[in-house]
């Protein structure tokens, strides 16, 4: 069976993990991806822990089976490589900040005279015109800006000793889901055009897409005492018959949720406890009804039979695992839910993987990660140049090799001279 997207060409300029990961998603359905690198290299090449040749576990997990050019396109030879890749291409993935690649001259209207066909997406944190088109956009500042973070300030308010940002990068990721989504509705429409489009895909308005609570804010509404039921900050931890810690999903403050807890514990006595007769005096007095919920959980003689009677409640709950502990567990055998790619340097990274199965298509067996620039040469011969081309394309500084692993042995060995220095010189 043939993947989803078998056939469908993308050329991603992006870097870091917003494009990255778009391009990526686009390969594992089955596309083609064809990863353009400037001469310094993707960045995520030099996430810790460094690899000497470049191949980290952050650079191949967003970007391990995409076949790696590396140019320089202040160089004209070097355009022209690209210009032929873009010709050919189906999608574009690019995430600079708005009107680089334009002073390149690959901006959209000058790719869609060459290649009407071409489906363009941009990603940045806040879109490709308007106010804030030129300000830098990282992750943690987009959540930020968007209320993303204020939402989670002010829902843990006084329970934090300072304030906190998420830790991992959602807006990056989210945006290259939106990517995705729209660059295969777009494929869709050019089956019934014939032309591609601009796609314009913003970090922030992604952010306020996917908060579910935004509409509180956005209408000034007031939940008053009661949290909203699907308020999935608001739920408890709790401690296992065994020690395991588990999060229960369900608020034990709302008034929609409390009756929940009592049939589970078949207690209706505490309907009637002054302590808890409303959302504010459960709020108030939440401790002590968690310390009656934990008395009860102790009374279970392991998580399995506790998560059987919980489930009849209809409360969810999940014990807080290792991303090492998911992975060793049966599900995760069942599923797939990890995949291995070779390092580059004898080894392997286990890296995530896919999140979907198909009845009716065939997924593409993983690819390795590949080095900066590993697949200049075939790329090249591929578009109709020869050896002397190449070898000229060399020297003049248009094709780059693996100046990143020249930089990582330099800086090494600056390192290593400094050590040796200090050792000398404290004796």
């Amino acid at each position: 069976m043939a993947a989803p997207l078998e056939g469908v060409k993308v050329v991603d300029f992006s870097r870091v993990l917003a494009g990255p990961l778009c391009g990526r998603t686009l390969q594992d359905l089955g596309a083609h991806v064809t990863k353009i690198e400037p001469p310094r290299g993707d960045v995520s090449r030099l996430a810790a822990p460094i690899n000497p040749n470049g191949v980290t576990g952050y650079y191949a997990q967003q970007n391990a089976g995409k076949r790696a050019l590396s140019i320089d396109l202040n160089k004209a030879e070097a355009k022209e490589i690209a210009w032929k890749l873009v010709e050919e291409a189906d999608i574009l993935v690019e995430n600079f900040r708005p009107g680089t690649l334009a002073a390149f001259g690959f901006d959209y209207e000058s790719v869609a005279k060459r290649n009407p066909r071409l489906i363009y997406v941009s990603i940045s944190g806040y879109g490709q015109g308007g106010p804030w088109r030129g300000r830098m956009a990282y992750a943690p500042t987009v959540q930020a800006e968007a209320g993303f973070t204020h939402h989670t300030l002010r829902h843990f308010g006084g329970l934090l000793s300072a304030p906190k940002t998420d830790a991992l990068s959602h807006a990056d990721a989210y945006v290259g889901m939106q990517g995705v989504i729209a660059v295969l509705a777009a494929l869709h429409q050019r089956d019934r055009t014939g032309v591609g489009q601009h796609i314009d895909v913003a970090m922030a308005a992604t952010m306020l897409a996917v908060n579910e609570h935004a509409h509180v804010d956005l209408n000034g509404l007031d939940p008053a005492d009661d949290p909203a039921i699907l308020g999935a900050t608001d739920g408890s931890f709790f401690t296992g018959p065994n020690g395991e810690q588990f999060f229960c999903a369900i608020s034990p403050v709302s008034a929609m949720t409390y009756s929940w807890y009592i049939a589970a514990m078949r207690r209706p006595d505490l309907l009637e406890d002054r302590r808890f007769v409303t959302s504010a005096l459960r709020s108030a007095n939440r401790a002590q009804f968690e310390e009656i919920i934990q008395k009860w959980i102790w009374t279970f003689p392991d998580m399995a039979t506790l998560d059987a009677h919980f489930d009849q409640a209809k409360l969810a709950i999940g014990e807080v695992h290792t991303i090492e502990e998911l992975a060793a567990s049966e599900w995760a055998d069942y599923w797939g839910a990890t995949l291995n790619v070779p390092d580059r340097q004898g080894g392997e990274f286990r890296l995530p993987g896919r999140p979907w199965k198909f009845s009716g298509a065939e997924l593409p067996a993983p690819g390795a990660p590949s080095e900066q620039g590993e697949q200049n040469e075939e790329i090249c011969r591929e578009l109709g140049y020869g050896d002397a081309d190449i070898a000229r394309m060399r020297t003049s500084g248009a094709l780059i090799g693996n100046f990143v692993s020249q930089m990582i042995a330099m800086v090494g060995a600056q390192a290593t001279e400094r050590a040796a220095r200090h050792a000398r010189e404290s004796k």
